[in-house]
């Protein structure tokens, strides 16, 4: 078990090992609900982003686009995630 304290606004923080095993990002949205005296936190739906193949303007390329409201990725996330593939 870990603990947290409530700030005076009322917010909790949840300690980053649990935030990491749950795959918690900034921003992430959580859905709160009290059960037998618990508060039970659950991860919101994440939004789903349709991409499109498009034509880099510059190189010509095709790349993917998901358009305007989807998050940025940093190159540790994208390399992350490349590195199933390489």
């Amino acid at each position: 078990m870990m603990r947290t304290n409530v700030a005076s606004n009322g917010e909790i923080v949840v300690p980053g090992e649990l935030s990491e095993k749950l795959g918690f990002l900034p921003g992430d949205s959580l859905d709160a609900t009290i059960e037998a005296g618990k508060i039970i936190l659950f991860q919101s739906p994440k939004t789903q982003y349709h991409g499109t193949i498009i034509t880099e303007p510059m190189t010509g390329w095709p790349v993917l686009d998901f358009g305007p409201d989807a998050p940025e990725l940093t190159h540790e996330q994208v390399r992350e995630m490349l590195a199933d593939f390489l």
